[in-house]
């Protein structure tokens, strides 16, 4: 396979890996709010509509539909990281840290860069563990559902 051909089909399975990952990361998010009692998480939609510049929505319905759109639309994207990191030679279980790394260091600067949150070192360490356990469900299933399709590598 050569390089463009294997680093497209990386892309689009990085794509597929990282909506399965979004899926697994939205079961463990739901049930852990469902537990702890807790609204669900805004964070997507309000970091979405700062960078777009909307400053608000219709309703709650709306503003719902696009945190779920953000949400799901951040995890899928993440995931063309994960292929590229197979792209580049990463051993999966390294890609997948690797990953895991890059989606919770990135959120851990971008919210607080967009005023969405404040940064960790001010969130009860609870709170760090929590959406650190459920970044790496995320990281994890991306990485899975990425080996299960085949690296491209594979059959270079």
């Amino acid at each position: 396979m050569k390089t463009a051909e294997r680093v497209t089909s990386s892309i689009g399975k990085g794509l597929v890996a990282g909506f399965a990952g979004t899926a697994a990361m939205t079961i463990s998010s739901t049930l852990e709010a469902k537990l702890r009692g807790r609204a669900p998480s805004s964070a997507p939609a309000r970091a979405t509509a700062k960078v777009l510049g909307i400053s608000s929505f219709e309703d709650g319905i709306a503003q719902a539909r696009f945190n779920d759109l953000s949400h799901w639309g951040y995890g899928t994207g993440w995931g063309v990281i994960r292929g590229l990191l197979d792209a580049a030679g990463l051993p999966p279980r390294k890609a997948t840290v690797a990953h895991g790394a890059a989606v919770w260091g990135s959120a851990q600067v971008t919210l607080p860069a967009l005023d969405v949150a404040p940064p960790a070192i001010f969130w009860p360490k609870a709170e760090i563990a929590i959406d650190l356990f459920h970044h790496a469900v995320y990281a994890t299933a991306t990485g899975l559902a990425y080996m299960l399709l085949g690296s491209p590598r594979a059959s270079s």
